[in-house]
């Protein structure tokens, strides 16, 4: 397929289907950057899931809840900045350089970029030599230290949960991470409220605007990831929880359903771990996935220009 001419449906973060080792758990030196700016997310009844399923498959429903402390949660996911200190620190090699590639969206793959390979049945995302978190898009790329700002992708939940662990903290779980985006507003379905996003006027979060995947008006500003602080935060304080990147939690892809369908889907997704929010590369029209209580899930060793994460402490 050409770089012009993507053809099939569906968005969410593609498969990593060479296995190779999984980042293992290390014993890191005494850190000595600051952790990221956070805030205390308060305690209490926790909202998880919806009432109103738009994807059942994805087991959104239904909504539950469950007690939690308070805790402290980063204001927005980790950034490229942030990141690299960890990796100057620490030495810590990422999986994407380990492997030697990641996932690029088509139409962001460098035009001196070499042939690149795609996935089957989702042929926009393309197997690129040399992505990784410092050339987001490969070689002759925008480097990362050109967007110290913006959110680190390439990264896989093994290199999460490193950097987490180094800074003193860990991933979010799915109720923590749905209690801090609703941002005290209760059963919502965005961090804003319910009032949904546009292709013409409402831009609250960095989405798709336009005709998935082969044009994108970029009316929000931004054709892939913005700044982390892009946009109003939510009551809590916190941006960007839905669209710009994918967010892992520290769980595992569960789908709580008796359905033949759902149980079939279990099986295959087996080991996988759940990310929530969204990214910049979301539609209503195809992959309604920017919602508090959408969810997906992918094996922890895959990685790609849409998925990062933020790290939460105890309060």
């Amino acid at each position: 397929m050409s770089k012009s001419d993507p053809k099939s449906p569906g968005c969410c973060p593609p498969l990593r289907r060479t296995r190779g080792t999984t980042a293992e758990e290390a014993i890191f030196p005494s850190r000595t950057a600051e952790p990221p700016p956070s805030v205390i997310v308060p305690g209490g009844m926790a909202l998880i899931g919806t009432a109103h399923q738009i994807i059942p498959d994805d087991a959104e429903g239904p909504i539950r809840k469950k007690r939690l402390a308070p805790f402290r949660i980063g204001t927005t996911a980790v950034t490229n900045a942030q990141f690299a200190a960890f990796i100057a620190e620490t030495g810590y090699v990422t999986e994407a350089e380990r492997f030697g590639w990641s996932f690029v969206f088509w139409s962001q793959v460098p035009a001196a970029a070499a042939a690149t390979q795609g996935v089957r049945d989702v042929e926009w995302w393309r197997r690129v030599d040399g992505a990784t978190w410092r050339h987001i898009h490969g070689p002759g790329g925008i480097p990362a230290e050109d967007l110290p700002d913006h959110p680190v992708v390439h990264v896989s939940w093994n290199d999460a949960r490193a950097y987490a662990m180094w800074i003193g903290g860990r991933l979010p779980s799915e109720a923590e991470w749905e209690h801090a985006a609703r941002g005290g507003l209760g059963d919502v379905r965005f961090p804003w409220g319910d009032r949904e996003p546009d292709d013409v006027t409402h831009f609250p979060c960095n989405i798709w605007q336009g005709r998935f995947p082969q044009t994108n008006s970029c009316a929000d500003g931004y054709e892939t990831t913005a700044p982390a602080h892009a946009f109003a935060p939510n009551g809590y304080g916190l941006y960007n929880l839905v669209g710009n990147v994918w967010e892992w939690t520290s769980e595992p892809f569960r789908i709580r359903s008796q359905r033949r369908a759902a149980k079939a889907r279990q099986a295959q997704m087996t080991g996988y771990k759940l990310a929530k929010g969204g990214s910049f590369l979301c539609h209503k029209s195809y992959c309604y996935r920017y919602r508090i209580a959408a969810r997906t899930g992918n094996s922890p060793d895959s990685t790609t220009t849409h998925t990062g994460f933020r790290v939460v402490w105890a309060a």
